[in-house]
């Protein structure tokens, strides 16, 4: 059986697009970057994590296959995770108006005997933002719990100009390289 390592409801949603019957294991994870830790290693470093540590809480669940991913946004080699609060996620969203940040969300699927991992990084261009347009999106909350202080899916897609790269991904799945991963591991999706 198929577990998903994560509380995050946009994975879930992704992967039951999916079609493949899975449980979510809800683990807290420190999501922490070391002392010159590199972004890209961080991110894959998380998502490993969650992996591993979902796989210790279904051990005796015969030919269980953990799903672990973490995703994060970055601009200048500065990790921008899910905003302390409305002032940190103003911050954020002051520094991403009107430049490109790169997405990261890594996947790591493992079952006892095996890992697998994998990267999509994707290139978001934000439209240069005004003190009411960013007012307006701190006022609807959808930056709580959102990795650079928006969402995609959601209104964040109107502070959007340009994407390169993978939508899913930004949401916090990339499908095509999840399906990969479990089809490498005898799942159908």
């Amino acid at each position: 059986m198929l577990y998903l390592a994560s509380k995050s409801p946009r994975r879930r949603e992704l992967l039951e697009r999916l079609g493949v019957p899975f449980g979510v294991l809800d683990l807290d994870i420190p999501e922490q970057q070391g002392p010159n830790e590199p972004a890209d290693d961080y991110v894959r470093r998380v998502a490993r994590e969650k992996a591993g540590a979902g796989l210790m809480d279904v051990m005796t669940s015969p030919g269980a296959i953990v799903l672990g991913a973490d995703t994060e946004v970055i601009l200048d080699d500065q990790v921008f995770g899910k905003p302390a609060d409305r002032a940190d996620a103003e911050r954020m969203l002051r520094l991403l108006s009107g430049r490109t940040h790169r997405v990261l969300t890594a996947i790591t699927v493992l079952d006892a005997g095996r890992e697998q991992s994998e990267v999509s990084e994707s290139l978001v261009t934000f439209d240069a933002l005004d003190d009411g347009v960013i007012t307006w999106y701190l006022s609807t909350g959808e930056w709580q719990g959102k990795a650079g202080a928006y969402a995609i899916q959601g209104h964040g897609e109107r502070l959007i100009r340009r994407l390169e790269g993978n939508y899913s991904g930004v949401m916090g799945l990339p499908m095509q390289l999840t399906a990969h991963l479990l089809r490498s591991f005898g799942m159908h999706p």
